[in-house]
């Protein structure tokens, strides 16, 4: 046992970070982020082409640049808000020690709805939704939705006829009211949660009902969650080609989310406990048991990527096997061999022994590494659609790579950007409350974790 904890060493109001000590990180964060979004909207929507003239411009370039972005940063407060859940509905111990800073997370995932405005206009999504375009043009000479879906219907096109068989799902009005509920929805759930725990913070008998309450809610909230992280990577980049089918994509997005939340909460705790933070509350037992989850959800990322690739080359479909050719033209094979070597092999044989998940010092580098590999999944999941979409007949069309075309200062322009706004709300967020439970009934069981 690392250390051995009683009701007095806990501070009456808990540990906080004084507003004055973020305040320099804070700005720098909100400058940079302000910056970024003036000089976003200008690449975005000023001298961008209206429908059917717009071609390989630098607003089609950004907005694959934007995309990506905002994909990986939601992706990791969408892990927070499944770690969240996953606490309450498990009822566990370790966690009560973490689980402010799962809260402070989860909670940025609203504001990333701001980054999100952007895909609702007809400008950015000429872009990047080929069946949008379509269902446009249908809609200028047609009244209503029926007539749209019985025009692509009777097309003699057979791509049109795969859109015309989507329609349920992919069209303009359902779209936008998927993209509406999942922010709305699991936002307010996530700052429900934490408003729980907060109220009991402040509460001089907390008691067990909240926890019985946010054990209650999270069962169902989960539904929510299981909805958004799968269908919002469907409707921003599943979409991207309308004609794709996988049954594993939404599964491999959420694996790759999980893993680097995951890792991004031991980065945040080991960093907070080197300034002298959360060191009487957790031990290197707690580091042991996400280090654990962590190499867990590196062999789950692997086994659902590797599934989604074999069921695909196994069944030889075109449908499906268009999304790996695309990825092997020009050098975009070499990166997804990267994957296969660096985001399971070299994770998995480092992971592997239980003393290092105790080590800060060796854990700091892998979750850094994680994060490196994550965005090289995720740019490789939106990026190659650059080249077809914005080149069509073009030679250049398939291997669009990122230092063609000043794609790679965009690319780093829009992460600079958005990564930014998601530090800049989660900095915010650290200095609002205590940075653990401490009136949690459960606080000293976390304390004195052994495993």
């Amino acid at each position: 046992m690392g250390h051995f904890i009683t009701s007095k060493d806990i501070p009456t109001d808990g540990e906080k970070i004084a507003k004055s000590k973020l305040a320099l990180p804070v700005m720098v964060c909100g400058v940079v982020a302000l910056l970024g979004l003036i000089a976003s909207v200008c690449l975005l929507f000023i001298n961008n082409p209206a429908q059917n003239e717009a071609a390989d411009t630098y607003a089609g370039r950004f907005a694959y640049s934007w995309l990506f972005a905002f994909i990986f940063f939601v992706s990791l407060s969408l892990g927070g808000c499944f770690w969240l859940l996953l606490h309450h509905v498990s009822n566990s111990g370790w966690g009560i020690s973490v689980r402010r800073l799962m809260e402070h997370l989860a909670c940025v995932f609203p504001w990333m709805g701001i980054i999100a405005i952007p895909f609702l206009f007809p400008h950015v999504q000429q872009h990047l939704f080929e069946w949008m375009n379509m269902h446009r043009d249908i809609l200028g000479s047609t009244t209503t939705y029926a007539d749209a879906t019985s025009t692509l219907y009777k097309s003699h096109d057979p791509y049109d006829h795969l859109l015309y068989v989507k329609a349920f799902y992919m069209n303009l009005p359902f779209w936008l009211g998927r993209m509406i509920f999942y922010f709305v929805a699991l936002g307010a759930s996530m700052l429900y949660l934490r408003k729980l725990s907060v109220d009991q913070d402040l509460d001089p008998n907390p008691g067990y009902e909240r926890l019985k309450i946010a054990r209650r809610r999270s069962s169902w909230i989960f539904i929510i969650f299981g909805l958004t992280a799968t269908f919002l990577v469907f409707d921003l980049v599943k979409a991207l080609d309308y004609k794709w089918f996988s049954t594993m994509y939404g599964v491999a997005f959420f694996a790759g989310c999980v893993l680097n939340g995951m890792a991004f909460l031991i980065l945040t705790t080991i960093v907070l406990r080197r300034a002298g933070y959360m060191k009487t509350i957790m031990s290197p037992e707690h580091h042991h048991i996400m280090g654990k989850l962590t190499f867990a959800f590196v062999v789950f990322w692997a086994y659902v990527s590797f599934s989604q690739f074999f069921l695909i080359w196994y069944a030889n479909i075109t449908e499906e096997t268009s999304y790996f050719l695309l990825r092997n033209t020009g050098d975009w094979n070499i990166a997804s061999m990267v994957l296969v070597f660096g985001h399971f092999a070299l994770p998995f044989l480092f992971l592997m022994r239980s003393d290092v998940k105790k080590k800060p010092g060796l854990m700091i580098p892998i979750t850094v590494y994680l994060f490196v590999l994550h965005a090289l999944d995720l740019y490789i999941m939106v990026a190659p659609e650059r080249g077809p979409s914005l080149t069509i007949n073009s030679e250049a069309g398939a291997s669009l790579m990122p230092t063609q075309g000043g794609v790679l200062w965009l690319d780093l322009l829009a992460f600079v950007t958005v990564g930014a706004f998601f530090a800049f709300f989660f900095l915010r967020s650290l200095t609002t409350t205590s940075l653990y439970p401490h009136r949690d009934p459960r606080i000293l069981e976390s304390a004195n974790l052994y495993n």
